[in-house]
């Protein structure tokens, strides 16, 4: 199985993030708390509650160079914790928002961050060392509704959004006085807010999104049980979409530039990869435990048939387990996709999953020998 570990933290999880060791985690136990638990002798223990929030903390992450928590609630407002001594002492965000905010992630130099919010605006925050508080500009009048999920370009500069209008945008997010201006890079001459592309390719709500490691291509699903890669950023991207016949996805994160994860409803991660002429396809659930070779070669076969229809293999092979009705890790849908990955790792061979059952759970990609071709 590629499920290493799984931990009940709580009865429901809203979203998770890690420590940049990988030695605490912290969660929302779907209220406005959010929860830092420690492993201490082989068993998690809780050390900290952030209490701050006044409704359900929507979106967290932990920022692996500043060692800094952001977190953004329904109550509209966003902390950034810093640990001084024992303690995690917040600093509120001034956002502005009339309505939620619903998702947040550090750049990646952290020298900001993005809130997307039911305002249909994007908030990015940076920090002003002459006034010792965090402001946010906003990015305005482009997304007709809810702004469900954000994702920063390598470069730092653009950032991809999805939202419930059903589009995936990318902006220029250059902050002067904030951001260096590269010669090489295009979007580092755009002005703030101004929209790069936008994508209207899928015709209901689009949920996670995540850039390739090199920045070059971009993932994001709808849910209408489709999944699309978008190449070429730019005035003329290339677009593929992969329709599967299984429950939508909610994120999705690439492990490298041909091998993408996808969690959601079903339960169970699933796996996406290219070809080596770059056209992708559904290739199996992670869950699943091949028996014997001939059982490989059986499922890959049914597999074939599954993608040219456009769908997703079952169980049509007697040899062939998944976790979908054999133990599966998660028991409810999974909501949320982390990367285990520390300075200096080159490929991503580790990843967390959490979910509305309150599961956490660590999957390894490196025991899974059909995969070690696309990592």
């Amino acid at each position: 199985m590629a499920a290493v570990s799984v931990h009940q933290f709580a009865q429901c999880i809203t979203c998770h993030a890690w420590s940049p060791d990988h030695s605490m985690i912290a969660f929302c136990p779907n209220n406005n708390e959010v929860h830092i638990y420690k492993l201490l002798e082989g068993k998690w223990e809780k050390i900290h509650v952030l209490q701050k929030h006044d409704q359900i903390v929507s979106g967290v992450d932990w920022g692996t160079e500043s060692n800094r928590i952001v977190t953004v609630s329904h109550d509209r407002n966003s902390y950034v914790w810093s640990q001084e001594a024992t303690e995690w002492v917040p600093t509120l965000v001034i956002l502005r928002l009339n309505r939620a905010a619903l998702c947040v992630q550090w750049s990646p130099t952290e020298n900001k961050f993005a809130v997307g919010s039911g305002a249909k605006t994007v908030c990015v925050c940076y920090y002003e060392q002459e006034n010792n508080w965090w402001v946010s500009k906003v990015i305005r009048k482009r997304h007709d509704s809810s702004v469900t999920s954000v994702a920063w370009h390598p470069d730092n500069i653009l950032l991809a959004t999805t939202s419930t209008d059903g589009k995936c945008r990318v902006f220029s997010t250059f902050i002067k006085g904030v951001d260096v201006k590269n010669s090489a890079r295009a979007s580092s001459e755009s002005k703030f807010g101004e929209q790069i592309m936008q994508l209207d390719l899928s015709y209901s709500w689009a949920f996670g999104m995540k850039w390739s490691p090199s920045g070059n291509m971009l993932a994001y699903v709808g849910h209408n049980s489709m999944i699309y890669f978008v190449d070429d950023v730019g005035p003329s991207p290339s677009a593929q979409s992969v329709a599967f016949r299984d429950l939508p996805l909610r994120d999705v994160l690439f492990i490298s530039e041909r091998m993408v994860i996808g969690v959601g409803f079903d339960c169970n991660p699933m796996v996406f990869t290219a070809d080596r002429r770059g056209l992708w396809s559904f290739l199996r659930f992670l869950d699943e435990r091949i028996t014997s070779s001939s059982a490989k070669s059986g499922s890959q076969i049914s597999g074939k048939f599954g993608k040219f229809y456009g769908q997703s293999k079952y169980g049509s092979n007697d040899t062939v387990e998944t976790s979908r009705t054999h133990g599966r890790a998660h028991e409810n849908c999974i909501t949320n996709i982390v990367p285990l990955k520390k300075p200096g790792d080159t490929a991503v061979t580790q990843f967390s999953t959490s979910g509305l059952d309150g599961k956490v759970v660590i999957w390894e990609l490196q025991s899974q020998d059909d995969l070690s071709e696309y990592l």
